[in-house]
C-alpha cells in the first residue's frame, strides 16, 4: 500500500517516497508535524516549478526529479493525514516567492530555499513520530539534505535543524 514508483518509473538516483501507510494512533504533534510537512512538500512542488522554468537544460532534469519526488510525498502525506482521520486543510492556488527568481542562479537559490525549508519540517517530524517512523522521516530529511547540496548549499552536520549546525 505505499505510493512508491515502480523501478521503470523511478531513476536510480531518485530517493523512495514515503509510503501511504498512516500512523497508527499518531500524537496530536505527529499529526501536527505531518499538516507542517505537507505544506511544505505542496510549496516545493510549486516552488520547483518556477526552478524548472529558469534553469537550464543540464539541471532541468534534477528539477523535474526533485518535483516529482516532493509530488509523491506530498500525496503520501495527504494520504497519511487523512487514512489516521485527519483531513488536510487545501493548499492555495499560488505561493509567494521568498525572494524573486529571474535567471539560474536564483533558481538553484530557490532549490536550495525549498530543499532546506522541507529539511527542516522532516525533522521536527523524526521528533514527534514514534521510533518505528522514524526512519521515513530521517530518510526523507537526509534526501532533502542531499538535494541541497547538490543545488550548491553547504550542509550542515545536523540538515534540519539550523541551530546544530552552526558550530
Amino acid at each position: 500500500m505505499s505510493s512508491t514508483p515502480s523501478p521503470e518509473t523511478r531513476t536510480s538516483t531518485s530517493p523512495t517516497p514515503l509510503p501511504t501507510t498512516p500512523p497508527a494512533q499518531p500524537s496530536r504533534s505527529e499529526l501536527q508535524a505531518l499538516a507542517a510537512v505537507l505544506q511544505a512538500e505542496r510549496a516545493a512542488v510549486y516552488g520547483y516549478g518556477v526552478v524548472g522554468g529558469k534553469v537550464g537544460r543540464a539541471q532541468r532534469q534534477q528539477a523535474s526529479s526533485r518535483l516529482d519526488w516532493h509530488a509523491l510525498n506530498r500525496d503520501a502525506v495527504a494520504a497519511q493525514l487523512s487514512l489516521a482521520g485527519s483531513t488536510p486543510p487545501p493548499g492555495p492556488a499560488a505561493y509567494a516567492l521568498p525572494f524573486e527568481v529571474d535567471d539560474e542562479a536564483s533558481a538553484r537559490s530557490l532549490a536550495v530555499h525549498l530543499e532546506v525549508g522541507v529539511a527542516a519540517c522532516y525533522a521536527d517530524l523524526v521528533g514527534a513520530a514514534p521510533a518505528a517512523r522514524r526512519i521515513d522521516a530521517a530518510q526523507a530529511l537526509s534526501a532533502c539534505a542531499v538535494a541541497a547540496q547538490r543545488w550548491g548549499a553547504v550542509v550542515g552536520a545536523f540538515p534540519g535543524l539550523p541551530e546544530r549546525s552552526e558550530g
